[in-house]
């Protein structure tokens, strides 16, 4: 993949990204270029499996699916890979999930690369439509629940340790920081 992304001129279409195959590393695509970031910390994948497991069963009894580190398509050209992501029923097969099937969308916040998740990837999971977004803190456990309103996320709720995110939609779950970070 190395030689591939340094040989490469001009901005990446979506057909090129998708040519480059599995790779170590998460390559996402936004609007022509990739963004690269190393494998998640055993921390952060700690997180995202404690999270699914809480989020799995929840996802199947509304009848939906979990499912972590996909390439979601929220528009030609831009393509995230979200840590967990609960969508309708979709081909399991297929290498995108499109963003109309998705229902929750979340991410584990890693200090290196804070503001993607918090910015970058809220304003375009917001304008592709998602209606749910939680973002979870490595550090703290903490729990911040965004709904969409229009074009933008509006906070619903945020939980620390000793408190509980309850979900009533798009699935049923109690979530407690601290079963997550220990």
């Amino acid at each position: 993949m190395t030689a591939a992304v340094f040989d490469h001129e001009g901005p990446w279409t979506e057909e090129e990204y998708l040519a480059l195959g599995e790779t170590q590393q998460r390559v996402e695509l936004f609007d022509g270029s990739l963004h690269v970031t190393p494998a998640p910390t055993p921390r952060h994948q700690r997180i995202s499996r404690k999270l699914g497991n809480i989020l799995e069963a929840a996802a199947e009894t509304a009848g939906l699916e979990l499912l972590e580190a996909v390439n979601v398509r929220l528009r030609p050209g831009r393509v995230p890979i979200p840590d967990l992501v609960i969508t309708g029923p979709v081909d399991l097969d297929e290498l995108m999930i499109e963003a109309a099937d998705v229902r929750l969308i979340c991410e584990i916040i890693s200090p290196s690369n804070a503001a993607t998740d918090k910015v970058l990837k809220m304003h375009y999971y917001a304008a592709a439509g998602i209606e749910w977004y939680l973002l979870i803190e490595q550090e703290t456990g903490g729990l911040r629940l965004f709904r969409r309103r229009g074009r933008n996320y509006v906070e619903q709720s945020s939980v620390k340790r000793g408190e509980t995110l309850t979900l009533t939609e798009p699935v049923q779950a109690t979530i407690r920081p601290e079963d997550l970070v220990s």
